[in-house]
């Protein structure tokens, strides 16, 4: 028996010790995560980053506290550099991701942005639902037909932004009127400039964004949603017409539905480059097991927020497949997205 005992001592000491230690639980333990949001406080990105945050730590070896950070500016640009530049290269950073900086990126149109979002290490993506231009009930633009015939004014945030760059498309390619208030910092304050009559619109933001963070605007018929992007209509919006439906010809078509493809990267989570790859493979698989946590899904659904989600290595290959598409497509995008009748704040004036 007492040599039976010292086995098995010498088992549990050998089990327990150093080699097989799990370094990732190691590394989290004690340690806070900074979850970077590209917006301001109440928007959809602050709204989804920060129920996700709540409940990510769980899942995540060593259980480490999750604390988001708003970082707006430049529509999502800011955050960006923030993450790829000066963030620690460690995996205790989270950010999410603007939208339309895949496309920004493969155009070369922004020369602030310093990221290269291949080198960014993405975890998950959230929501890959429509953007939708809506239009407050008192504009006398009603629908996207309206658009084409009258200017309509519109608010967006940065320059370079997919907020600048969808209705810049309605524009050049369908022939809209449309008149780009550009320089809100963030979609809240687009929201505001609406109901105070600065402008008639706002250029996009998810539907489910619209019914999770100011579902009044939905329900009291506030916003009045005149097109939509993304690769398929939303299930409650089968009138509401589809961008890359109206295309009328072959070059129309390719850059519809590159700008199509682009909306599907929605709610896009990453951590730094440089993170070595067993914490970014904790981060995905954390990821992963959140968005199937029973807590997570109820608070999800006490917010309204509609989970539409990507794998990491999924949203890794969509980022790519957008920065390196052919040369010949992005250059008739980047035309495209041009905006030309622009407005830049501070002083943007009330709509007629």
């Amino acid at each position: 028996m007492h040599y039976l005992a010292l086995a098995l001592l010498a088992a549990v000491t050998f089990l327990t010790s150093p080699a097989f230690a799990d370094p990732v639980e190691d590394f989290y333990k004690g340690k806070q995560i900074k979850f970077i949001i590209r917006s301001g406080v109440g928007g959809g990105y602050d709204l989804y980053a920060r129920v996700l945050g709540a409940h990510i730590g769980k899942h995540i070896p060593g259980n480490p506290q999750v604390i988001p950070i708003n970082m707006p500016g430049g529509g999502g640009i800011k955050a960006a550099n923030y993450v790829a530049v000066v963030a620690p290269k460690d995996g205790t950073i989270l950010t999410m991701v603007s939208q339309g900086l895949a496309v920004d990126q493969a155009l070369g149109i922004n020369n602030g942005l310093e990221a290269d979002l291949r080198s960014f290490n993405w975890v998950g993506n959230m929501s890959s639902h429509n953007q939708v231009t809506v239009v407050w009930y008192t504009s006398k633009t009603k629908t996207f037909q309206d658009a084409l015939n009258r200017e309509t004014v519109i608010g967006c945030t940065g320059a370079g932004s997919i907020s600048t760059q969808i209705p810049a498309i309605f524009n050049n390619v369908l022939g809209a009127k449309m008149k780009l208030v550009v320089g809100y910092p963030d979609g809240t304050d687009v929201n505001l400039a609406m109901e105070r009559g600065e402008v008639e619109g706002r250029a996009t933001n998810p539907w489910v964004s619209y019914k999770a963070t100011t579902p009044h605007l939905v329900n009291e018929k506030k916003i009045i949603p005149i097109i939509q992007v993304g690769l398929a209509k939303e299930p409650d919006l089968p009138d509401v017409p589809l961008l890359r439906d109206l295309a009328k010809t072959p070059e129309e078509k390719q850059i519809l539905d590159f700008i199509s493809g682009s909306v599907a990267i929605g709610r896009p989570v990453a951590t730094t480059p440089g993170v070595p790859a067993d914490r970014v493979a904790a981060l995905r698989k954390a990821f992963d097991a959140t968005l199937a946590d029973p807590e997570f899904i109820a608070d999800a659904e006490k917010q309204r927020m509609e989970i539409r989600a990507m794998t990491g290595q999924q949203l890794a290959d969509v980022i790519k497949g957008i920065i390196e598409a052919p040369a010949d497509i992005h250059a008739k995008v980047k035309l495209a997205i041009e905006p030309k009748n622009v407005v830049e704040l501070p002083g943007a004036k009330k709509a007629e």
